[in-house]
């Protein structure tokens, strides 16, 4: 068995099917299943334990100018309570991971990062860390995702706060009734409403319990977010996005500063957004019968050869069909380009489609007029 989670007693309560996630004992699904799960996230409001994901705060007065060298973005302008999604990346430009950063004030960020990547994270961050900066890892906290169309209207029945108000891609403190400290930012993987919820490991079981008994809540393991952030078009690191892939490559450009040039790999990285990279991120919506998973190769159908390979592939709930994304070589990412895509010893049609799939529903990233 691997690493368990504050909540892990609470998956097998609930009659979660279990399974290792970047060495975790994870909820894969629960009694109703994957699709069920899904669609319930899509109409009302899933609960997800993401526990297992890295949790640090960077501090000090070099704290800014450091992030700056450890991602792309920049950060001088960024408002106190501003999240953004961004990558690390190494010498060469490629991606070590990607996160979510938050300002917590002037010279503090809070950074969410992928759990098969943390240990390396933290070493790499290790590694740079300057004499101004310091670095908190907050191995004593749980995070919950609340993700759907109610998860506002239950924060606030449980909560009680009010995020009419708060934009997407936001982040703020409050308390608990017990008055405990929550951080709680209004992010998600899913292309719909929702919040991610830190919270002190003694702390996370009480919380998901009363998340958990309202009507507009179910659980939701890990399967379902899989399927949900693939039809919004979102990369899953080791899969689609890794250390020898670049942002230019993966559709990311735009998490790049205009004016962060110090960044790690900021000349192979600035050349490939000058010159063009060699290949591209892109969808695949398969018109034929079947499903492709991770792997399968793409091939050009009027010459037989092959220009790229499916990097994520699955069955979508919500739009009933099969879709998938991987890279193809330059020249070949054009939407509507017809592809055909290798299963066990066939080829199924298919065609290069625009990414996302299925359109957010998040909130604006505007904040309200004063």
């Amino acid at each position: 068995m691997g690493k368990q989670t504050p909540l892990h007693d609470r998956h097998i309560r609930q009659g979660a099917k279990m399974g290792l996630f970047a060495g975790y004992d994870m909820p894969l699904y629960y009694d109703e299943g994957v699709i069920a799960e899904h669609e319930w996230v899509r109409k009302s409001a899933g609960l997800f334990d993401v526990s297992h994901m890295g949790q640090i705060i960077l501090s000090g007065a070099g704290a800014t100018a450091f992030l700056e060298k450890l991602t792309p973005s920049s950060y001088g302008a960024m408002p106190v309570g501003r999240a953004r999604y961004t990558v690390l990346t190494n010498e060469q430009g490629g991606i070590i991971d990607d996160l979510i950063v938050s300002r917590l004030d002037d010279d503090s960020y809070f950074l969410v990062v992928n759990a098969g990547c943390k240990d390396k994270d933290i070493d790499w961050i290790k590694q740079h860390l300057p004499l101004d900066v310091g670095m908190e890892i907050l191995a004593d906290h749980a995070l919950i995702a609340l993700q759907g169309c109610a998860a506002a209207r239950v924060l606030q029945d449980v909560l009680h706060v009010d995020t009419s108000d708060m934009p997407y891609m936001w982040t703020f403190r409050t308390v608990m009734e017990d008055r405990a400290d929550i951080l709680v930012s209004r992010v998600g993987y899913t292309g719909e409403d929702g919040f991610e919820i830190s919270v002190s490991a003694d702390r996370a079981a009480a919380l998901w319990d009363n998340l958990a008994a309202q009507d507009a809540v179910k659980p939701v393991g890990l399967a379902a977010r899989d399927s949900l952030r693939l039809e919004m078009g979102y990369c899953l690191y080791g899969h689609d996005i890794d250390a020898h892939t670049t942002p230019v490559e993966a559709g990311l450009s735009w998490v790049i500063g205009k004016d962060n040039h110090s960044f790690f790999g900021a000349e192979p990285v600035r050349a490939q957004m000058r010159d063009g990279a060699p290949r591209h991120r892109v969808g695949v919506r398969l018109t034929g019968k079947g499903v492709a998973r991770e792997g399968a190769a793409i091939i050009d159908p009027g010459t037989g050869a092959e220009i790229g390979c499916l990097t994520s592939g699955s069955f979508s709930p919500s739009l009933r069909e099969s879709i998938g994304q991987g890279y193809v070589m330059q020249g070949h990412a054009q939407a509507g380009q017809s592809v055909l895509v290798a299963v066990r010893g066939r080829t199924i049609e298919a065609e290069i489609a625009a990414m996302p799939f299925w359109e957010a529903r998040t909130k604006s990233m505007k904040r309200a007029a004063a």
